[in-house]
Order: C-alpha cells, then sequence, then structure tokens
C-alpha cells in the first residue's frame, strides 16, 4: 500500500484498512462481472492480469534497465509451447521413444509449468542479451525485434521433417491446471458455493500476478535495482563506479523474460490450445506500449497502463455496435475498425498530452506529496 498510496504509510491502521478493502474487492470482483451466469468480463479479466505479469517483467528491461526490448512476445510464446508440449499428448502421438518414457501420457504440474516456464525463458532471454550488449537505441530495437519474429517463424516451421511444434496447425488438448488434485476447468464447490471454472483461473493469475508485483519491489529496493537504474540513466557513469555492465544487464534481460515465460505457460493452460498467431509483433508493441503509457519504470503505473490497454479494446469491441446503433440507427464503421481507431486516437492523445506516462514514477528525491525529500536539500523559499 505504501507504494500505490504513499500518504497512508504514515498511518498503519488506514493503511491496514485499505489493504483489505482491495483484498475484498479483488476477491468479489468476478462474482460481480460474472453476475447471471455471463463469464465474459471474468474471462477477460483473467487475461488482464496475465498481460500484467507480462508488462511487469518487460519494465525490468525496459523500464528499470533503460533497454529497448521489441521482442518480448518471444518469451511469451516460449512458455506457452513449453508448457504445451508437456501437457498435451502431442509429444507422446509423435514420439515413439517418449510414448515409451510416459505411457499414461505427460501431465506436468503447475508447480513444475511455473518453473520450468520461468527458467526457458529466462535462458532465451540470455540468448537474446549476450549478442546485443553494445547495442543502444534503434539499433537494439530492430535486433530484438528480429529476435521475436525468428521464434515465431521457428515454432511455424518445426513441423518437419520432425514435428516438434505442429506447425501452423498449432498444438491443442492441452491440459488444464490442477491444484492439489483439481482441475480448474471444473467448477469448485467451496462452503456451499458453487466457484466457476474461469473464476479459479482468475484466482490462480491474481496469486502469480501478486507475486510478480512482490519480486518487482524487491527488485526495484535491491542494489541490483539500482545498478539496472544507474545503466539506464548513465552506463558509462555506472561502468566507472564498478558496475559490471555485462552481467547487470544480462540479467535484466533473463529476469524479464522469466514473467514472460510464466506468463506463456499459464496462457497456454487457459486457452487449451496455442498457434504461433498468437505470438505476432503486434503483441510485443502492445505491451510495449503498456510499458510507456503507464509509465517506464513505476511498478503502480505499469499495472494501470496494462490494464486500461488491454481492457479498453475489449470494451470496444463489445459496446461499438450497440453504441452506433444507438446513436445512428446503423452500423457506420466496421466495430473492428472502430475499436482500432479509438484506440489509436487515445494512446496518440496520451503521448501528447502525458509524454511521461498515466502515471510517472516521481522525480528522484522528491516525495509524490511534492514534499522534499532530507537527501535532496532545502526546499527553496
Amino acid at each position: 500500500m505504501k507504494l500505490f498510496f504513499p500518504s497512508l504509510s504514515r498511518k498503519p491502521g488506514a493503511a491496514f484498512a485499505a489493504t483489505a478493502l482491495i483484498a475484498v474487492v479483488l476477491l468479489v470482483l468476478p462474482f460481480i462481472a460474472g453476475y447471471g451466469g455471463n463469464n465474459f468480463w471474468v474471462r477477460m479479466m483473467g487475461m488482464g492480469l496475465l498481460y500484467v505479469m507480462l508488462a511487469l517483467g518487460l519494465n525490468i528491461v525496459v523500464g528499470f534497465a533503460g533497454l529497448l526490448d521489441l521482442g518480448y512476445v518471444a518469451f511469451y510464446a516460449v512458455g506457452a509451447y513449453m508448457y504445451a508440449l508437456l501437457a498435451s499428448p502431442h509429444l507422446t502421438d509423435n514420439f515413439e521413444w517418449i510414448a515409451a518414457l510416459f505411457p499414461n501420457g505427460m501431465h506436468v504440474n503447475v508447480i513444475v509449468a511455473v518453473v520450468l516456464g520461468a527458467a526457458l525463458a529466462a535462458c532465451f532471454g540470455v540468448l537474446l542479451g549476450a549478442p546485443v550488449l553494445r547495442l543502444r537505441g534503434d539499433y537494439l530495437a530492430i535486433v530484438t525485434l528480429g529476435f521475436g519474429e525468428i521464434i515465431r517463424i521457428f515454432l511455424n516451421n518445426l513441423n518437419a521433417p520432425v514435428n516438434i511444434t505442429n506447425g501452423p496447425q498449432g498444438i491443442g488438448s492441452i491440459d488444464p491446471v490442477s491444484v492439489l488434485g483439481h482441475s480448474l476447468s471444473k467448477p469448485l464447490t467451496l462452503l456451499g458455493v458453487e466457484i466457476p471454472s474461469v473464476h479459479l483461473y482468475y484466482y490462480l493469475f491474481l496469486s502469480l500476478t501478486i507475486i510478480v508485483i512482490i519480486i518487482n519491489l524487491r527488485l526495484q529496493d535491491s542494489r541490483i535495482g539500482r545498478a539496472w537504474m544507474a545503466i539506464r540513466e548513465d552506463e558509462i557513469a555506472a561502468k566507472a563506479m564498478g558496475i559490471n555492465v555485462r552481467n547487470i544487464k544480462l540479467l535484466a534481460f533473463a529476469m524479464g523474460a522469466s514473467f514472460g515465460g510464466v506468463s506463456g505457460a499459464m496462457f497456454a493452460a487457459y486457452q487449451t490450445f496455442i498457434s504461433p498467431e498468437s505470438f505476432i509483433l503486434m503483441e510485443s508493441i502492445v505491451i510495449v506500449a503498456m510499458v510507456v503509457l503507464g509509465g517506464m519504470g513505476h511498478i503502480p503505473g505499469v499495472i494501470l497502463g496494462a490494464l486500461l490497454l488491454y481492457g479498453i479494446p475489449e470494451f470496444l469491441r463489445v459496446w461499438a455496435k450497440p453504441v452506433q446503433e444507438l446513436l445512428i440507427g446503423h452500423e457506420v464503421v466496421a466495430p473492428e475498425a472502430l475499436r482500432m481507431l479509438l484506440f489509436g486516437g487515445g494512446l496518440v492523445l496520451i503521448m501528447r498530452f502525458r509524454p511521461e506516462g498515466l502515471w510517472p514514477a516521481p522525480k528522484h528525491g522528491i516525495r509524490p506529496s511534492g514534499a522534499v525529500t532530507a537527501d535532496a536539500g532545502p526546499a527553496p523559499r
């Protein structure tokens, strides 16, 4: 709560009350959104939480370390395909030796999926970071963009001569997540209340998102986080102060990628089907926009940007046509075209009037309330 509402940090009782209120709202929100049996918005809330994790992961690279990454969706894809291959009949159907090793099929546990997704994506993050350590600006953006496209093209073509990813057909029949022996694809009855499957996924993603936020907060306040910010502000000065720039940059790529891998694994379990078309360049651009428009390097701003930039297009997708029919009497612009027009126009306006983001990080040495901190010197008279 201190991060989101600094003024409450001096009032423990108020901070506790605010935290409890937010916790209650987050717990009951899916029941409110899914009232009447329509779980469309609950499903969108779950996807929104996945994008929050993606944006927080990219924020480590772009916001903390100042390294522009336009291929972040590659780590999302790596995590998704890792889970799909380990939790579907695809490998056992195509490789006899794997079928002999796992006669009952491969059914990965959710904890194993999260750990493997994070570890494998981190390895790919280092693989991307190692060749681009000396690149900056536009050159770094082009190389990372190419890396994202290379991964997508590989996934699209690794179906011959050995069928590993099933190519453009994608991988289906992916196992849903099971927690304590209960599959999240089935409703759960708890204290006489039936909790639908989509609600269970929402709570799982909410738990993972909270863990990711806590890790980000700890990283931000750590020596590593301050080293990332020093590199972002002036790499030459950081190196002169004894910071190992190469290792710190690689760590930024690895840590940021790990969150993308976890999100990808959960996306595959949520959808139970994935294909290369889910990991196009536009996805990377949207995630970068979430970080930039929310407020680079500011965790609350990034969360806000992710929720808005995912939620607003989905809201327009549903309401674009009914609003036109209500105001004009018939459809004038196709909902998809109108949705992208309004979405793009909104981004332009935000960048025009709020270039630092909707919720930018406080200036160094100045409290969010405007009071000057002790290390900033006396306030001007």
